[in-house]
Order: C-alpha cells, then sequence, then structure tokens
C-alpha cells in the first residue's frame, strides 16, 4: 500500500506456494503480483467503512470523551469488516505523528502515522492478532497473560486481536476472565466473531459490544460502481444489482464476486455475464415464470422453467428467486413505499411486481411463500432437480388458490357441492384473464358468518386448480344433531357456618369446600394441583357410592393399590373432615376419563352424519373430521371461522 497517498499499492510480492511469477528480462523489474480487490480496497480508516454509521459515531464520542473502554467485542456476519474494524482501531489507539507523537488516540486519521503501516499490515510488534480458530487451547491464552504484563515497545497501547473468539475452549475463556476485567492500562482487546451466542456472558459483560449491519445494497451498488471506476472497468448497473443481492449484505462477498464478474467478463461486467457466472434467471424472466404459475398456465411454467435451466440456472436457485419475488408483491401489497424505495429493484420488478399487488389477495401470496419456501431444500437435495422443481410448481398452481374453509362451506350451501372443475392443459382458469400478459384478479372476500357447529377439517386430497371470484350469497345450513352434552366442570363452594342454637361451646365451623359428588373431588384435586391424583381418579377409579364423608370406588385394572388410602389424606388436608374411602368390588360406573371419550366420539359422530359435512369429505377426498366445537347461542357472537387469510394447518 502507498503510505504517502493511502491509495492501493500494486508492488507487494506475491505468496509463496501459489506457482512460480512469470520469468523476467535481464534487468527489468519483477512483475507486480495482482492483489484481489477485497484486500486491494480494504478501508483504512473509519471515513471508509461503509454502512457502520451508528458504530463509528459512539467510537468517536468515546475517544474524544477519554471514555475508553479496555475491551471490544465486535460480531456480525462474514465479510462485513470485523477485522478490518479491529486493525482501524489499534490504528487509532495508536495514532502519532512525527512532528506530534502525543496526537492520539483518536478515530480522525487523516494521514498516515508512526504505526499506521504496520498495523495495517500485521507486523506491528505491539499489535499481537491471533486466530481463535486455530489457537483455542488455553496453553495460546497463558501466552497473552504472560506477556501482557510487559510495556509496549514503540506504541502506546499493547492491542491483541483475537478473531473467532468463540473458537476458544471454556478453559480458555475462564482463563482470560481476570485479565480481561482488570488489564494493565496499558493493554486492550479487540474480539471479533461472527456467533455471539457461543461467546460466555462473563465474557461479554467484560466488553463494549458493537453489532456490525449488514450493509444495504443502495449503499453496496455504489460502493461496487466506485471500485469499477477506480479500476477502469466497465459494469451494468442490473449487473453490480445482482452482485449486491447474492452477497446480501457483506462487503467481502460483493469484492469477491466482483473480481470473479471482471474475470469472467473479460473486463466488462454485464448482468448475462453474472447470471451465467452465479447460475442465476433473468429478472424478467423470473416474473414471466411467476405470472405463468399464478395464471395456472401449467404448460407455459414448465417451458419457462426449463428454458431458464437450459440457460444455465439453477432450479433451487429459480425457486428461490420466485420467492424472493413474491415476497416482493407481498411488500408492494402492504407497505408500498418502502418497498419501492429498495434501489436494487429493476424496473420491471418495481413496475409488474405492483402490478401484481394490485391484482393478487394476500391468501394467494403468503400460500405461494411457503410452498415455494418448502420446495427449496427439497430441490437442492432431490437427484433430479429440474422434476423437484417442476412438481414444486405443479403444488403452486394448484394450491395457490385454494378456497378457504368459510369458502368451500359457501359455495357447498350456494350449489349443494363442492364443484371443483378441471382444467385442461394450458387453458386460463375461470375468473381470470385469458391472454399471457395479464395477471390474475384476486379471490373473493371471506364469508361473514356461518351458523353452528363448525366442524375443522384437514384436507389432504386435491386441490382446486383455479384461482377464482366465489359468489357472495349465502343459504343457512340446516341444523346439526345435537352432540351429546360435554361433562361440565364442577364448581366448588365453600360451606356455610352451622347454626349455634344455644350460647354454649360450639364446635369449630367448616372451613372447607363442600363435595356433592365425584367429579367436585376430581376438580378439586384439579384446584390443589395433585395432577397424578386427578388422572388416577379420572381413569383408574370406577364410581360405586358417593355420600357426604364417605366413598366407595372400584379400582380399574392395573390401577394404584394406595389410590382410596391417599385420596383419604389428601380429603383430610384439604376439607379438614375425616373421610371414609373405601374399596368395592361392585361394576359402578364408567370412568370419567372413558365417558369423555364417549362423549367426543358423539359429538365426531354427530358432525359426520351432517348434510353439510358429509358433503365436504365428499369434494376433498382424505379430508378427517379433527374437532367439532359447539358455538355460543347468542347470534351477536363473531364466527368461530378463521379469516381467509389463515394459514392454520389444521384448517
Amino acid at each position: 500500500m502507498d503510505e504517502t497517498s493511502g491509495t492501493p499499492s500494486i508492488d507487494e510480492p506475491g505468496l509463496p506456494g501459489f506457482g512460480a511469477a512469470p520469468k523476467q528480462s535481464a534487468g527489468q523489474p519483477p512483475a507486480p503480483a495482482y492483489r484481489v480487490l477485497a484486500r486491494k480496497y480494504r478501508p483504512k480508516d473509519f471515513d471508509d467503512l461503509i454502512g457502520q454509521g451508528a458504530m463509528v459515531r459512539t467510537l468517536a464520542n468515546a475517544f474524544e470523551a477519554g471514555r475508553i473502554p479496555q475491551a471490544w467485542m465486535l460480531t456480525g456476519v462474514r465479510g462485513v469488516g470485523k477485522t478490518t474494524t479491529a486493525r482501524i482501531l489499534a490504528r487509532g489507539l495508536n495514532y502519532a505523528l512525527p512532528d506530534d507523537p502525543n496526537a492520539g488516540p483518536t478515530i480522525r486519521l487523516p494521514t498516515l502515522g508512526l504505526h499506521c503501516a504496520a498495523i495495517m499490515e500485521s507486523r506491528h510488534i505491539d499489535v499481537l492478532e491471533m486466530d481463535a480458530a486455530s489457537h483455542t487451547g488455553i496453553d495460546d491464552v497463558r501466552q497473552i497473560i504472560d506477556g501482557i504484563r510487559y510495556s509496549p515497545v514503540s506504541a502506546r497501547y499493547k492491542v491483541y486481536i483475537v478473531d473467532e473468539v468463540h473458537m476458544l475452549s471454556e478453559k480458555a475463556f475462564n482463563a482470560f476472565l481476570k485479565t480481561l476485567e482488570e488489564p494493565p492500562p496499558h493493554a486492550k482487546f479487540v474480539f471479533a466473531t461472527t456467533e455471539i451466542r457461543k461467546v460466555p456472558v462473563t465474557i461479554l459483560s467484560r466488553c463494549q459490544r458493537f453489532d456490525l449491519r449488514r450493509v444495504e445494497a443502495g449503499a453496496l451498488i455504489a460502493h461496487l460502481q466506485k471500485i469499477c471506476g477506480a479500476e477502469g472497468v466497465s459494469a451494468e448497473a442490473e449487473a453490480l444489482a445482482a452482485i449486491a443481492r447474492a452477497a446480501e449484505g457483506s462487503v467481502r462477498d460483493s469484492l469477491s464476486l466482483l473480481d470473479q464478474a471482471i474475470a469472467h467478463g473479460a473486463g466488462h461486467v454485464t448482468a448475462e455475464t453474472v447470471r451465467d457466472m452465479l447460475g442465476l434467471a433473468d429478472r424478467a424472466r423470473v416474473v414471466d415464470l411467476f405470472e405463468a404459475a399464478m395464471r395456472g398456465d401449467v404448460p407455459a411454467t414448465f417451458s419457462e422453467l426449463r428454458s431458464q435451466h437450459e440457460s444455465g440456472a439453477d432450479p433451487a436457485v429459480v425457486l428461490a428467486d420466485l420467492a424472493e419475488f413474491t415476497h416482493l408483491v407481498t411488500r408492494l401489497k402492504l407497505a408500498p413505499d418502502s418497498a419501492r424505495s429498495d434501489t436494487s429493484l429493476s424496473e420491471v420488478e418495481r413496475v409488474r411486481g405492483g402490478d401484481f399487488a394490485d391484482r393478487l389477495s394476500v391468501r394467494a401470496l403468503s400460500r405461494a411463500w411457503q410452498i415455494l419456501l418448502k420446495a427449496i431444500p427439497e430441490v437442492q437435495a432431490a437427484a433430479r432437480p429440474l422434476a423437484a422443481a417442476e412438481m414444486a410448481l405443479v403444488r403452486l398452481i394448484y394450491a395457490a388458490d385454494l378456497p378457504t374453509p368459510d369458502e368451500a362451506l359457501r359455495q357447498i350451501r350456494d350449489g349443494g357441492s363442492l364443484a371443483l372443475p378441471a382444467r385442461a392443459p394450458g387453458a386460463a382458469p375461470s375468473g381470470a384473464s385469458a391472454t399471457a400478459g395479464a395477471p390474475v384478479r384476486a379471490a373473493a372476500p371471506a364469508m361473514q358468518a356461518a351458523p353452528a357447529p363448525v366442524t375443522a377439517l384437514r384436507a389432504t386430497g386435491s386441490a382446486a386448480p383455479a384461482l377464482r371470484a366465489l359468489p357472495e350469497a349465502r343459504a343457512e345450513m340446516p341444523p346439526a344433531p345435537a352432540p351429546a352434552p360435554a361433562m361440565p366442570r364442577p364448581t366448588l363452594v365453600p360451606s356455610a357456618p352451622e347454626p349455634r342454637p344455644v350460647p354454649q361451646a360450639a364446635p369449630k365451623a367448616e372451613t372447607g369446600p363442600r363435595l356433592r359428588r365425584f367429579e367436585d373431588v376430581v376438580a378439586l384435586a384439579d384446584e390443589r394441583r395433585d395432577i397424578g391424583l386427578k388422572m388416577a381418579l379420572e381413569r383408574e377409579a370406577h364410581l360405586v357410592r358417593f355420600e357426604d364423608g364417605r366413598i366407595e370406588l372400584r379400582l380399574a385394572e392395573g390401577g394404584r393399590a394406595t389410590l382410596a388410602t391417599d385420596l383419604a389424606n389428601a380429603l383430610h388436608a384439604w376439607t379438614g373432615r375425616r373421610w371414609v374411602v373405601a374399596l368395592s368390588q361392585e361394576t359402578g360406573e364408567a370412568t370419567l376419563d372413558a365417558r369423555a371419550k364417549a362423549a367426543v366420539a358423539s359429538r365426531h359422530q354427530g358432525a359426520a352424519s351432517h348434510p353439510l359435512v358429509q358433503a365436504v369429505l365428499k369434494s376433498f377426498p382424505g379430508a378427517q373430521i379433527v374437532d367439532v366445537r359447539d358455538k355460543a347461542a347468542d347470534p351477536a357472537e363473531p364466527d368461530d371461522i378463521p379469516p381467509p387469510d389463515s394459514d392454520d394447518p389444521d384448517l
């Protein structure tokens, strides 16, 4: 690096082991070794850091106020500048000018100081860098602890930079604790990690933590344009936007991809070369594929997917792009201002995405997102990725606008059955445009109300292949057979004190609950949180006779032998009275658990015999009743049917 101008240098020697340098003629200087862009344009001071304004502002205020901590913890994803920030911190701590040795510490680094070049090149004797991934043991930490007692040789501070600190062992972390809490005044620590959760809390509490943010796409594109100008490389804006999206906020990843794209395109970076290099699909063609899928045109969808695959696009990447575009359309529908301000969007995505946002429902978009999100790992792991991607798109086409339970019930009431018309290959769905360029329109709004009972269905069979508007008319559903009454939960009523007719000393009044039936005993066990006794009474006890102060039971086969004694002791402790609990050989009643299961079975049987439920079960092969709920008698109470955008898997 040029020490005077601060611009990247090109005369550094190459690294050994990476191939011999080309032969030079006698008397000629050696050819300069190539440096990748990620190293060549590494930031030298805080002004060069992009996207980390909050951290720079905090450090500037701390340095100006003299509130410099003994340790920093830098965390963030790969490539956002953690190690570079640590070196800049070391440079600021030891900043000194030849004519003013006491110029620092400061974060204002207008020129290279006495120690700056050596620090940035990782060769300063007082700035020690350790890679915790390869030095994980306690012996490595002991070397730091032993050397920290000595004063710095030439700089102001001894700075220890530990990269990937989460890789240290538990013993190594424990050895750091005392030194990190009370280091000598001439020592500073800078830790960097991508796994902040793996760092012990005892270490974090001794450090000042900074979370380095992912760089936004707009700032990353501007940075790439600046570097392309410095390198004399022509680059299309769409190509840089694709690189910024692929980098996911990592500056180092974006520079590595740009380096590769320059080599791939022989000095000219175009969107086509970037797509070929990364296996991406054209953004406009991704939108075309999305439109064909949401229009329900299976042949056009398959043709577009295979065309993109033949052009070099990875099927899993195509589905990921579809999911990303689905998310964009959802943002344009629900938060249009924030979505349109994204500088990484192309004009095609912005215009056509807004058109889809006006025409598609949130239900269709959310369902498409779920299908694509689950399909991506399936395609990545499949032996035939293209076939797996085609089957995923089939699921998307036939389930993206599957009617919700309330719409299905309304359609059955209107027509007597749920008609799911089959569609010929290539035919446009009913209610959608027949032309290839017209997006579909939104589905009809959800039904407002439905009589009781509400039956929840889990559909596992075929789905409606068409996106269509359902009618709004309503019809009254015939009354369902009355389900068997559920066993009510008893209410425990405290007893009143007994009258005292004579003013003589009377026995102490009862203060415990009055138990009128066996169900009250079970409810009392539940209230006192004796779950074991409660479950035993429900499942193992056949009630023979119940009187005030006396209970006769028959134990079920395999029941707890000590149930009678345990119940008697518990009732004495809970009520303050002696209870007689006896075991009997009489048959007695069914257990409470068996009676509850019989009630549930009766409710399911009653719901299954309902004509409307039978029509739904017939229309959805494989569907089954999973729950039956009684609606309140009050007609003003809101319906128990979920909204049309509900993602409940049991509905």
